[in-house]
């Protein structure tokens, strides 16, 4: 399937709160970007159509939780790479890690499974999760992620990300590096 690539707030409040919070703090920050609007994805695998649209592979995000359910990650990492649960473990001195429960997630970030996002830290008021980002994506020239909605993707530079949203977001990320092997 082909998308479209559009610029910008498309300005339809008819959309989630959540979406139309992402779209306020981009256009607050001054970021300009680009957003495709899809059939609902809920695995990297089905955003290859996006991928093609905006020209580059969208960022994999992964809501984790440890063994005892007493720490919970958000992890950003390059889309086409594999997730290795004990490459992460072993770096933050975690004995394991899952994926964290819709039940969890929605409480903590206001996301359902498959539209999992750093822009749900928008939600996260208490900072009771953790961001964590493979340092790889730091060297991709865009970065690209779903507005806390699976049925639309916003694109823009890496750098942006990490000097205006993350501080925006008042979170401070726990680099790690992952070979996905």
């Amino acid at each position: 399937m082909e998308y479209e690539v559009h610029r910008g707030d498309p300005h339809d409040p008819s959309r989630l709160p959540e979406e139309r919070a992402v779209y306020e703090l981009l256009g607050r920050l001054g970021i300009d970007y680009d957003r495709v609007d899809h059939e609902a994805a809920f695995t990297i695998d089905a955003c290859a159509d996006v991928d093609r649209a905006l020209g580059f592979p969208i960022c994999k995000n992964l809501f984790l939780r440890n063994s005892s359910g007493s720490r919970s990650y958000l992890l950003l990492m390059p889309g086409d790479k594999a997730f290795r649960t004990r490459e992460v473990s072993a770096q933050l001195g975690e004995t394991r890690l899952s994926f964290g429960d819709a039940e969890r997630m929605r409480a903590m970030l206001r996301l359902s499974p498959g539209s999992v996002s750093v822009f749900g830290l928008l939600f996260d008021d208490a900072g009771a999760v953790t961001l964590l980002i493979d340092r790889d994506l730091l060297s991709l020239p865009r970065f690209g992620a779903h507005p806390c909605i699976n049925t639309s993707t916003v694109a823009f530079p890496t750098d942006e990300l990490i000097s205006k949203v993350l501080p925006a977001l008042r979170h401070e990320p726990r680099y790690v590096t992952l070979t996905g092997a």
